[in-house]
C-alpha cells in the first residue's frame, strides 16, 4: 500500500509539473490559464509515469 501512495505522488506531481512549465513561459498576449491541449498533455504525462512505475512481477521460479 505505501508503494501505491507514492506512486500516486509521483504521477500527481510529473501531471503539475507540465502545468506549471507550460504556463511559465507564456507572454501576457497569449493570454493566461490553462488550455485544453496543455490538460491532455498533462494527463498524458502522468498516466505515461503512472505505467512507468508500475510494480513488476516479483515472483521467484
Amino acid at each position: 500500500m505505501k508503494d501505491r501512495g507514492m506512486r500516486t505522488f509521483v504521477t500527481v506531481l510529473a501531471g503539475l509539473a507540465v502545468i506549471y512549465f507550460g504556463t511559465t513561459g507564456r507572454s501576457e498576449e497569449d493570454g493566461r490559464g490553462v488550455s485544453g491541449g496543455l490538460v491532455v498533455l498533462a494527463l498524458l504525462a502522468a498516466l505515461l509515469v503512472w505505467y512507468l512505475t508500475k510494480p513488476g512481477d516479483k515472483t521467484v521460479k
